[in-house]
């Protein structure tokens, strides 16, 4: 149910009878949700939404008549709702959907080119529970091109520690966050480790486009390749991700496909312990937005093995579930708004904070 005591109501926008059929069937066989209106086009939906004020939208990108993403434009300038994309498994699709959290979605449901209907049975309480998520999110602005913040100006002004590793574990808005902090990390600064939720064919377009934008180089993880300074490496989508010894010296990335953790493959506990096993003091931990619990008891071995430990604050988070339960079991020892995580980073790489790493 919502916060409110009442269903959560849904408008599904889809030009396809077969994926509005499918949603309708996915969303009203729970009892805490009902699709209010479906909608074949964003002319149509425009006045579904208008008529219903539903909670949560779901949006497909390919429609007649209006562009997906340019609906989603409009929809978050006139009226802010929760919207998760339906997107697909195409190397395009990964880019419009990318292009869609920096609008403003909260999140996307994936599916494939064939057997629409097998695969979105299969999934349906995953559909159900980002509905739920979507449903009690807060709405992010929408991203805009960042300058250079305090961070890098110190990074450029101060030696960093170059034998210290970074690591970073997001889930739901987590795209966005994770872009906003390597923004704010130099390009000289160590590696940097990252998880964030996300299926496979998308964490390599994800990486390109961070790529793109940050100073630092980014990257989808290669299983062996050596972990090198100014490289930050993002866990590809099929593989959970360690850091692991390298025989000449140094650390190396370690990618496996064994069991899913807490749902999740990649999931962010696996790298923390990892961190927190080999790298003790000399790791840095942060957890970012995202819902559940995944992250929270690696980061906390993190902290019990001398690791600096960092939490995004609630009212900048779009969900504030994993570093809240980070928080809540003792691994956060200190919590920052995503605006001055990377800043409070790098003061800690130059050795500048309170209890800097030795």
């Amino acid at each position: 149910m919502s916060a409110a005591g009442r269903k959560i109501r849904v408008v599904v926008v889809d030009d396809s009878a077969l994926v509005r059929s499918l949603l309708t069937a996915i969303v009203n066989e729970a009892p805490d949700m009902e699709v209010a209106a479906t909608a074949a086009d964003p002319i149509i939906a425009r006045e579904k939404i208008r008529e219903t004020s539903p909670d949560v939208v779901t949006l497909d990108v390919e429609m007649p008549r209006m562009d997906g993403l340019e609906f989603l434009r409009r929809l978050m300038r006139l009226r802010p709702t929760p919207v998760l994309m339906i997107s697909s498994f195409t190397d395009a699709g990964s880019e419009t959907t990318l292009a869609a959290l920096e609008i403003g979605a909260v999140d996307f449901i994936h599916k494939p080119a064939n057997d629409i209907a097998r695969h979105m049975q299969e999934y349906a309480e995953e559909i159900r529970e980002k509905i739920r998520t979507a449903a009690a999110a807060r709405l992010r602005q929408p991203s805009r091109f960042l300058q250079p913040g305090p961070a890098r100006r110190m990074g450029m002004a101060a030696p960093l520690r170059k034998d210290v590793l970074v690591f970073v574990g997001a889930s739901t808005g987590g795209t966005e966050a994770i872009k906003d902090f390597l923004m704010g990390m130099p390009a000289d600064g160590p590696p940097i480790l990252i998880v964030q939720h996300m299926p496979e064919h998308f964490t390599f377009t994800f990486a390109m486009r961070l790529d793109r934008l940050c100073p630092i180089r980014v990257k989808e993880a290669e299983d062996g390749e050596a972990v090198k300074p100014g490289v930050a490496y993002i866990a590809p989508g099929h593989s959970h991700m360690r850091v692991a010894p390298a025989a000449g010296g140094g650390f190396r990335i370690a990618l496996d496909q064994g069991e899913k953790v807490n749902r999740h493959r990649p999931a962010v506990d696996p790298l923390f312990e990892s961190a927190a096993r080999l790298l003790g003091k000399k790791a840095i931990g942060v957890i970012l937005t995202g819902m559940g619990k995944d992250g929270a008891e690696g980061l906390l071995q993190m902290r019990h093995a001398g690791a600096a430990t960092f939490g995004q604050d609630e009212a900048s988070c779009v969900v504030y579930g994993m570093p809240r339960e980070a928080f809540k079991i003792g691994a956060v020892m200190h919590v920052h708004p995503l605006s001055r995580l990377a800043e409070k980073v790098v003061e800690r790489l130059q050795g500048h904070a309170e209890g800097a790493i030795t």
